[in-house]
Formats: C-alpha cells, structure tokens, sequence
C-alpha cells in the first residue's frame, strides 16, 4: 500500500522540526520549496526567509506565522536559493546564522562545494541541483554533502528537498555537471519536444491550435504513464510501435544515425561543458 505524503519519514521529520529553517530568497525555487515544507506539516514558526523584496505571496505567509527577515541567530538550516551571481554579495552576511550544529544548503546552480566552504569554513555543507517541476512538486534534486555533513543533518536536508519532489545522492561532485545537463536543464528539451511536435502538426495540416493542443497534452500524458509504469522507457516505446505501422515509420527517422538519440547526446554534452566553465 501506498505511503500517504502526511506519513512519509520526510513528512514526520518535518513535522517534528524543532530548529529554524532560514531560507534565503523566496523566488520560484525558495518559494515552491516553502511552500512545500508548510504542507508536509512545517510549523511556520519554525521557518524564516530572508527577502528583501517579498512577493505577495511571501507576505500572505508571514501573516501565517513565517519570520520575514529575522534578526541573526543560529538556526538548525540554511537554504540558499538566490541566484548564482548574487552569491559572493549574500554568503558573507549570512554567517551571523550559523551555529555548530547549522548546515548550509545551497540550490545554487554552478557553485562548488569548494566556493560555499570559502564562505563558510568548515561549516557542513550541501550542494543541490534542483529542477523546474519542483514548482509543482514534481521535481527531482540531485544532493552532494560535504564531510562535515552529520546522518541527521543529511536526513535532515533529505526531508526539506524532498517536499519538492525525488531526491537522489551523490559522491562525486563532478558528476553534477552532467546532472544539470539531463535533470537540470532537461525540463526545457521536454518543452522543445511539445514545440517542435506543435509546429511539425501545423506543417501537416493541423490548425495551429489544435497542433497545440494535441501536442502539450501527448507529452504530458506520455510523461505521467512514463512515471506511473513499472516498464523502462525502451520498453513503453516498443510497445506502442507496431511493424510497420505510422510510429515505425516516424522512429526510423527519428532513431537514424543523424536522429534523435545522438543529437541530444550532443546537446547534454553541450551543456555538461558550460556547466564546468560557469563553475570555473
């Protein structure tokens, strides 16, 4: 039977928080994580956000109970969720936050677990590559601790980033270049995917709309069996090919020596690479 989101480890471990979570910058991301956290049972006393220009909607919490700006004090975690080239401006001023026991968590994409330890010597630290379904609980983050990540500090994290969704480990940092390249940038080739298969029904005859429509709602269907079905996704794809049929004849174009599979090949390689020279 399935585990209900109210009981889930991650769920109980939230709920049972008796720190402050501080996260720093409520855009798209911060914001779809808090928003995460208070419905797996987060007590919104127990959260604070540090944002000079709050949303509404950052407001609207903070009449619920969330600390807006707070003055230093130590809390359990820190979550830094502002962009990357804000970084060196906004680490050195969250320092007054960190206590022994802190564990700074960065959804920062680019930056090293060496450029957060400059910040914050020997503080334990995480770096985490989050992606855009997250905004609707959908996501998937890959996580890299440092060593002075502690079990329940890394439970911890665990629970606060799977309120948006998966989470998986890893050991090697240098695999986050490629993480970003298929997870991280990966929800926009699905939304090129749902464009070009638009703009390829408009070419055939289809109205623009209807194209539209046929396409957008294919590829989130495909998506959402792809996650419901115990099959991998070669398996799916043969199964909904019959020989000779109108998906045969479409994958041998797709699947060919100069298709589908070698160009996004190219293309994750391409972004791999720009990852390691945005990191440096």
């Amino acid at each position: 039977m399935a585990t209900s989101a109210s009981t889930t480890p991650s769920a109980q471990a939230l709920a049972n928080l008796t720190g402050t979570i501080l996260l720093v910058g409520a855009g798209k991301m911060g914001g779809a994580m808090l928003e995460g956290w208070l419905a797996l049972g987060v007590e919104p006393r127990r959260v604070a956000v540090l944002e000079p220009q709050p949303t509404p909607e950052i407001a609207v919490l903070a009449g619920r109970g969330v600390t807006l700006n707070p003055a230093p004090a130590a809390v359990a975690a820190v979550v830094v969720a502002v962009k990357p080239q804000a970084a060196p401006e906004v680490l050195p001023s969250l320092r007054p936050y960190l206590g022994a026991a802190t564990v700074v968590v960065s959804i920062m994409a680019g930056r090293t677990l060496e450029f957060l330890a400059q910040a914050f010597p020997r503080a334990a630290l995480v770096r985490t590559m989050p992606n855009l379904p997250a905004a609707i609980g959908r996501g998937i983050t890959v996580a890299m601790a440092s060593a002075q990540v502690t079990p329940s500090q890394r439970a911890l994290v665990h629970a606060l980033l799977s309120a948006v969704g998966g989470v998986e480990w890893i050991d090697d940092e240098a695999l986050m270049d490629a993480v970003v390249a298929v997870s991280g940038s990966g929800p926009a080739y699905v939304f090129l995917l749902a464009e070009a298969m638009a703009k390829a029904g408009t070419a055939a005859g289809l109205p623009a709309a209807l194209a539209a429509k046929l396409a957008r709602a294919t590829v989130a269907g495909a998506g959402e069996l792809l996650e419901r079905s115990p099959l991998d996704a070669a398996t799916l794809r043969q199964n909904v090919t019959s020989p000779g049929g109108t998906t045969a004849a479409a994958l041998e174009v797709l699947m060919g020596e100069n298709g589908f599979e070698p160009l996004l090949q190219r293309a994750i390689s391409a972004a791999a690479r720009r990852s390691r020279e945005l990191a440096g």
